[in-house]
């Protein structure tokens, strides 16, 4: 019993399991490179982090969460404008464990459809709200011709300070590595993402410095050289 449900867990929420769908949760060690994400945006601070991206000259991949575009469809505008990548974090954030495939699949493509329509962009990466994925996905990605992205780092950014989570990431980086950071709070209408910002603003220059090059999560993992 304890190893079922060990595995279970495990096929729900490893970050290297594929067991509901294709799934990523690192690019190649062999490139000194690293991928940095942000989920559950957008928000009225998302900007503070294009600025800073921008000032780097560094690229990343948001996940919006499909309500949210539709509460703020200029700033995901202005995340596609500046050239960076836009994934599906689902419409609502929902918890998927224990809902049916048919909720899943109609959360998921409302979500496609709402970037599409206010961005032009068909998102090609999936990354499961809480990272919990559920029967019905595998179908659902197909369906929708999304692969599934975990993470190798988590920031805990919605409950650390900006040093510690500079520091938990500074830590655990590696070539190859998808950073997970988040430039919204589920669906809350103004979150709080001020140490998201900091660390954002520390952490980019550190990477920087250490020679990594900073891409979307589509040029980690598909090099075009």
């Amino acid at each position: 019993m304890a190893c079922g449900a060990a595995a279970m867990a495990w096929a729900v929420r490893g970050r290297a399991s594929a067991v509901f769908g294709p799934s990523v949760w690192r690019g190649p060690r062999t490139r000194r490179a690293v991928a940095l994400t942000f989920d559950d945006g957008p928000s009225q601070d998302t900007p503070r982090i294009l600025d800073i991206l921008a000032r780097h000259g560094v690229a990343a991949t948001f996940f919006p969460c499909g309500a949210n575009v539709e509460r703020l469809p200029e700033v995901t505008q202005a995340v596609a404008g500046a050239g960076h990548e836009i994934g599906n974090h689902s419409h609502t954030h929902p918890l998927c464990c224990f809902r049916p495939p048919e909720f899943i699949e109609a959360d998921m493509a409302r979500a496609q459809q709402v970037i599409l329509e206010h961005t032009g962009v068909n998102p090609g990466w999936f990354r499961a709200p809480y990272g919990v994925r559920w029967f019905g996905m595998r179908r659902a990605q197909g369906r929708l011709n999304l692969k599934g992205v975990m993470w190798t780092v988590i920031g805990y950014d919605w409950n650390l300070a900006a040093g510690a989570i500079v520091e938990r990431m500074a830590g655990r980086v590696s070539n190859g590595a998808i950073l997970c950071l988040h430039d919204g709070r589920e669906l809350r209408a103004r979150p709080d993402i001020g140490a998201t910002v900091e660390a954002v603003r520390r952490l980019v220059p550190l990477l920087l410095d250490r020679d990594y090059k900073l891409e979307t999560v589509s040029q980690l993992l598909c090099p075009t050289t």
